[in-house]
Order: C-alpha cells, then sequence, then structure tokens
C-alpha cells in the first residue's frame, strides 16, 4: 500500500522540486563576475552553462562551467548583448534559469521579459522593477513618493532648452543636466550658467539618443564634493526586504569607481540605521525582489540625496560579503528560486571593515590607456583577509573589446586600519606581467593622506594628485 502511495505522489514531489529548484544556470556575462556566479553555483549543487564569444574562448569561466556555448564574434553587439542568442543557448542546452552578472543585459528589462516567455527564470529583479528603475526620471519620483530624500530637481522630462534654462533658475547653479535612460557615470554634464545650459542641452539630447536609445533629459541640482554612498539591499517575494549597510564609493575617476569600502568611515550608527530604513522602505514601495543597490550623494552636513537604484549585483559586492558574512549571490539565486531570505534584519551585523580596490589593465602614466594583451606571469596575493576575483591567470590573453579590469583585490580587517595595511601588503604581493595595471596608482592612493584620513569625497583623484 505504501509503495503504491509513493508511486501516486511521486509525480507531485517532483513537480514542486522542479517548480522551486533550478537545474542548470547559465551565466550570461564574461570575467570575473561569471566566475563568481559559478562558484555560487556549484555551492548549491548547480550545473552551469558559460556562454562565450570568440574572443574569450580560452577566459577562466568557460573552463569552471560545466558546458559552454560560443554565441558570436568578439564585439559585445554581437554577442554578450544579443538577447536571442543568449536564449538559444539556454534552450539548447536545457538551462532554466540565467543569471545576468552585472552590466551587459542585467539591467534590460525586455531581457528579462523574454526570458520569462521563454519559460526561462531571470535572475534578478522582476522586468517591471528594471523599467521603473532605468528611467531616472521614474526612479525619482517613485522614491519620492516612498519617502527617500531626493536631490532638488525638475519634475519629469525637460521639454527643450527654455525649459532647462527655467527650471535651472528655479534650483539654483550649478545643475547637473542628465539622460533620462543613462547610468554608470555616463550623459551627464555639469554646467554653472545659462550659457552652459544653452551650449550643453542639444549636444547631451544627442549623446543621450546614441549611447540610450533616448534623448530624454532632467536636471538636478549638483551637489558640491559629495560622498558617494550606496546602500546595499535584498528582497524575496514574500514580500521581505533588508538592508546589508551601507559602501563608500566616493574615490572615482569620471564617474568610474576605483575604490570601495565598507562601512563608510563617515556614517555613524544613527545615520546608518535611517539611511538603510529609508532604502528598505523605497525598495519596498515599488515591491523590488533580488539583490539591488540605492545609491546616495552625502553632503558635508551629512544630508543625503537619492541618485539612482541599480536593480542588480554589484562590482563592489564583496566587501558587503565580508562584512555581513552574507553571500549575496547565493541569496540572489535562492530568491529567483522562490525561497525566502536566509536572513533578517535582525541577523544582520557589521563585523570589521572591507576595502577593494579594481584592477584595470590600463598605464595610470598614459592617462589610464587600456593595455591589452598578454599576461606572462599572474601570481595573486592570499593570506589572512585577502580575497582575489579574477577571470585572468598566466598565458591569457587580455582582449580589447571588453571592460579592462582584471581583477578585484579585497581585503578584510578588524579596523580601516588593518584592512588598508593588507591592501598595501597584498598589492605589493600582486605579480602581473606582460600588461600594465593600476597596481602602482592603487599603492599611490593608499598613501595619500587624505584618504587615510577617510576624508575623500568623489573629487578626489581630480583635486589631489591623480589628474
Amino acid at each position: 500500500m505504501l509503495l503504491i502511495l509513493q508511486s501516486y505522489l511521486k509525480p507531485f514531489f517532483t513537480l514542486i522540486k522542479e517548480d522551486t529548484m533550478f537545474r542548470k544556470v547559465l551565466v550570461a556575462n564574461r570575467g570575473e563576475i561569471a566566475v563568481r556566479v559559478i562558484r555560487a553555483c556549484k555551492e548549491l549543487g548547480l550545473k552551469t552553462v558559460a556562454v562565450y564569444s570568440q574572443a574569450d574562448e580560452d577566459s577562466l569561466h568557460v573552463h569552471l562551467a560545466d558546458e559552454s556555448v560560443c554565441i558570436g564574434p568578439p564585439l559585445s553587439v554581437d554577442s554578450y548583448l544579443k538577447p536571442a542568442q543568449i536564449i538559444s543557448a539556454a534552450e539548447i542546452t536545457d538551462a532554466d534559469a540565467i543569471h545576468p552578472g552585472y552590466g551587459f543585459l542585467a539591467e534590460n528589462a525586455q531581457f528579462a521579459q523574454m526570458c520569462e516567455k521563454s519559460g526561462v527564470t531571470f535572475i534578478g529583479p522582476s522586468p517591471e522593477n528594471i523599467r521603473m528603475m532605468g528611467d531616472k526620471s521614474l526612479a525619482k519620483e517613485n522614491m519620492q513618493k516612498a519617502g527617500v530624500p531626493t536631490v532638488p530637481g525638475n519634475k519629469g522630462i525637460l521639454k527643450d532648452v527654455d525649459h532647462a534654462i527655467e527650471a535651472a533658475y528655479q534650483i539654483g547653479y550649478p545643475v547637473i543636466l542628465k539622460a533620462s535612460a543613462g547610468g554608470g557615470g555616463k550623459g551627464m554634464r555639469i554646467v554653472g550658467d545659462v550659457d552652459g545650459v544653452q551650449k550643453t542641452f542639444k549636444v547631451l539630447q544627442g549623446e543621450a539618443q546614441a549611447a540610450f536609445g533616448s534623448p530624454d533629459l532632467y536636471i538636478e541640482k549638483y551637489i558640491q564634493r559629495p560622498r558617494h554612498i550606496e546602500v546595499q539591499l535584498i528582497g524575496d517575494t514574500h514580500g521581505n526586504v533588508i538592508h546589508l549597510g551601507e559602501r563608500d564609493c566616493s574615490i572615482q575617476r569620471r564617474h568610474q569607481k576605483l575604490v570601495e569600502e565598507a562601512p563608510s568611515p563617515a556614517v555613524s550608527d544613527e545615520l546608518r540605521d535611517y539611511i538603510g530604513g529609508v532604502s528598505v522602505q523605497g525598495a519596498k514601495g515599488i515591491g523590488y525582489r533580488s539583490a539591488g543597490t540605492i545609491e546616495y550623494l552625502m553632503d558635508d552636513q551629512h544630508n543625503f540625496y537619492f541618485m539612482e537604484m541599480n536593480t542588480r549585483i554589484q562590482v563592489e559586492h564583496p566587501v558587503t560579503e565580508w562584512i555581513t558574512g552574507v553571500d549575496l549571490v547565493k541569496e540572489q539565486i535562492r530568491v529567483a528560486m522562490g525561497e525566502k531570505l536566509s536572513v533578517t534584519q535582525a541577523d544582520i551585523h557589521l563585523h570589521g571593515h572591507a576595502i577593494e580596490c579594481r584592477i584595470n589593465a590600463e598605464d595610470p602614466s598614459r592617462n589610464f590607456a587600456p593595455s591589452p594583451g598578454q599576461i606572462t606571469a599572474f601570481h595573486a596575493p592570499g593570506g589572512i583577509g585577502v580575497r582575489v576575483d579574477s577571470h585572468c591567470y598566466t598565458g591569457y590573453h587580455i582582449p580589447p573589446f571588453y571592460d579592462s579590469m582584471i581583477a578585484k583585490v579585497i581585503t578584510h580587517g578588524h579596523t580601516r586600519q588593518e584592512a588598508i595595511a593588507r591592501m598595501r601588503r597584498a598589492l605589493e604581493e600582486f605579480v602581473i606581467e606582460g600588461v600594465n595595471t593600476t597596481i602602482p596608482f592603487h599603492l599611490k592612493v593608499l598613501e595619500d593622506p587624505t584618504f587615510l584620513e577617510g576624508t575623500i569625497d568623489t573629487t578626489f583623484i581630480e583635486r589631489i594628485h591623480f589628474k
């Protein structure tokens, strides 16, 4: 009788398992983030599929995955940015989920929707969440409704240059013009007077149309010498959203982050609780699920203003993982399976300090010119409190077609001073030969008195030494 009952119920339990548990995850990315996701999947007992362009055939993520599929020529527009080719790769390998990593199609609502229609789970937020936060003007409106502080600016899209001039007068100069569909520090101009608005408006419209497919612009007050503070969030499909503290990403060059740390040396426990609570409120206001980050500008009076929300895992997520003990990529995958978060807000406690340096194949002495080519020697540092995320190895050829980041060095210490000392030691140990890297630049940053004091802001690189 028991055997008959088991036989009768087996299809039912199999259906439940298949509906909630992935068998195989396709990683729709390259480089270190593809390696990071593959490792998380392996620890969860999931099979993996790597996709790669012809230029990435020898990348580490291809070797680590259980299966791999070539999706096109070297240029990303012909490979990693082709939704149909990625979904086809998932179908032919019988992958039932796709993790987009960051960049490429990670914040493409249409791609997320195509995954859903193809019966493949998109490991990330809903298409509506992505769409809502991808439009910077709409995102600002939604955050205002949720009670999140925002930078003073116009409501909605600027109709024309006269509308921009009128809005700038109401806000007060200096102002910053931004592409509504922009992101990653692109599609923005700081202007200090009426003449600047007149000269910039149409030029930026054209750039926005070419880069993001939309000429829409909006305008905000320009916060001078702010800190760039971001709050890590994660939510599930059961209505739970928590924050995991903040990161300080103020060391930037041309709006591109170079060094990140957590927690911020400028954020008190009281401010952390407040900004974290407000961020959770904002995420809950849009029904957010998966990992995401709300980015803020904070002035010298510790007033903070919403800038944008990134609806994906971020490059700098390891510093948060180290101080909280939460594996964000595994949490992302579990949430996509329909599981509840494995931790609550009460479980989140910050331990010590973590710093990340992005190592790029660039020549700092030549204005950070890209330095592709073959790595003739590669020896990563180790020891207590050191983590290296990379897809490179001795003999690997860095292609010239993609972002120049080749590794991330993350260090952790009981104090900020210990984390800095470990980072300095780790960078001095790191051997990368055959190409130029930004390691010498990072060592200079680590010696700077302003950095050591923790009194940095987003103008640090241009204002201090590194022009």
